[in-house]
């Protein structure tokens, strides 16, 4: 369990870099102007402005 206790902030740190890895892939890939488009067309359509 030692090893656990003293490798928390590793972890936390890998998951963060492994996170930012694959946001700014999909962002390379042109990704989030697909999301983007999607996302505000689906709020029109709840709200009633489209």
């Amino acid at each position: 369990m030692r090893f656990w206790k003293n490798n928390k902030r590793a972890a936390w740190l890998w998951g963060v870099l492994l996170g930012t890895t694959f946001l700014g892939l999909g962002v390379a890939q042109g990704q989030l102007a697909v999301i983007w488009r999607k996302a505000t067309m689906i709020c029109m359509e709840c709200i009633g402005i489209g």
